[in-house]
């Protein structure tokens, strides 16, 4: 069970931890302390959902049929291999995480403002319910649970951490060097994920 919690906890914090208009949008709000429990629970909540949902909606179908198994390990270990490949990519093209100074805006549309940079991002239903849910597949009920929560503890670890902190991480997350590092980091994981599919379809 702990390497299921684990394996979601690494492929939840892959996925989530790069640079975008989501990330910018929380860190931007937390280097202000504007609204900061309000967005990182929205934030958080919806990751939540949306991978739970692919844990019992597509992660049960797949873990009922034994080819669909083989199938989601095999997409999920090159899809991850490609992802870990882009952000080894990444690591070596100086970008960093701007975000914008701009005054407080109010409680509603806050709210409005993080529900679109969150849910009209279309990847997120890509990572969350099909990737996500793909790989919970390979574990048994229980164990696909635990996947889940453990892609959702990356999600509150990682928002909380963007928005609590986000005064003291702003000149870090300026630097290149920060991102190279944290980059190659989320590249080596997505890696071991995809070797342990690799493994799972010829053990």
């Amino acid at each position: 069970m702990l390497t299921a919690y684990f394996q979601g906890l690494g492929a939840g914090a892959g996925l989530i931890i790069a640079i975008g208009a989501q990330n910018a949008f929380v860190l931007s709000h937390g280097i202000r302390r504007s609204h900061l429990l309000t967005i990182t629970l929205i934030c958080s909540l919806c990751d939540a959902i949306l991978i739970m949902a692919g844990v019992c909606g597509v992660g049960s179908i797949v873990a009922s049929n034994p080819a669909l198994t083989r199938i989601a390990a095999l997409g999920g270990a090159i899809f991850l291999f490609a992802y870990g490949l882009k952000a080894f990519h990444s690591a070596f093209c100086g970008d960093v995480l701007k975000a914008e100074k701009d005054g407080k805006s109010s409680w509603a549309r806050v709210v409005v403002a993080t529900l679109a940079v969150t849910l009209l991002n279309p990847h997120v239903y890509l990572d969350t319910i099909v990737l996500l849910g793909s790989i919970s597949g390979r574990f048994a009920d229980d164990g696909r649970f635990i996947f889940g929560v453990g892609a959702a503890t990356a999600s509150f670890l990682w928002f909380f951490l963007l928005s609590y902190g986000g005064r003291l991480l702003a000149p870090a997350f300026g630097r290149p060097m920060t991102w190279r590092v944290l980059d190659m980091s989320v590249g080596l994981v997505m890696w071991s994920i995809a070797a342990s599919l690799a493994v799972s379809l010829f053990g």
